[in-house]
């Protein structure tokens, strides 16, 4: 015999007990979530509310030492989403991406106002999620921080971005 569950009426759950109604046999079904899925918080964690600045993000304090290496240029390129094609030159070390009131701000609504944190090398960029809602993805798969080499790319909502370290 078939059953169907509704997501509606088993979302909220990590495991869905129910009977058969001819042979009154208990079924327990566990419900997994995927990494990539959103989820629904609430109440809200404080960085996704409406009031939320830089002033309260748990970021790491920056480091003294950090400055872009010398002779290259680092460069984050839109490969796909809506800002597709739009090239940004960093001139810091260190810059946030988001929506408004980011380093680098993206049009695209699946992106949280502060969604991930790029901190450039010497060969390389550290890529770390600042507790975003829909996630970044390294490698198709959904990071907290990711290194990244010369080249790589990785998502955010619907921007595929890619980090670029050239000699000048």
């Amino acid at each position: 015999m078939e059953h169907i569950l509704k997501d509606a009426e088993i979302a909220a759950h990590t495991k869905v007990q129910f009977q058969c109604s001819k042979c009154r046999q208990t079924t327990v079904v566990e419900v997994t979530i995927r990494k990539d899925q959103t989820m629904v918080i609430s109440p809200l964690p404080s960085f996704a509310r409406s009031n939320a600045n830089r002033s309260n993000l748990n970021l790491v304090p920056e480091d003294d030492g950090l400055k872009l290496p010398a002779g290259k240029t680092a460069t984050l390129t839109v490969v796909s989403g809506p800002a597709k094609g739009a090239v940004h030159n960093l001139k810091q070390p260190r810059v946030i991406l988001g929506r408004e009131g980011a380093g680098i701000a993206l049009d695209d609504q699946e992106i949280s106002r502060h969604h991930c944190l790029i901190e450039v090398r010497e060969t390389y960029a550290n890529l770390k999620d600042l507790d975003s809602t829909n996630g970044t993805f390294y490698e198709e798969e959904r990071v907290r921080a990711a290194m990244l080499k010369n080249g790589a790319e990785f998502r955010i909502g619907n921007s595929v971005i890619r980090f670029t370290l050239a000699s000048k």
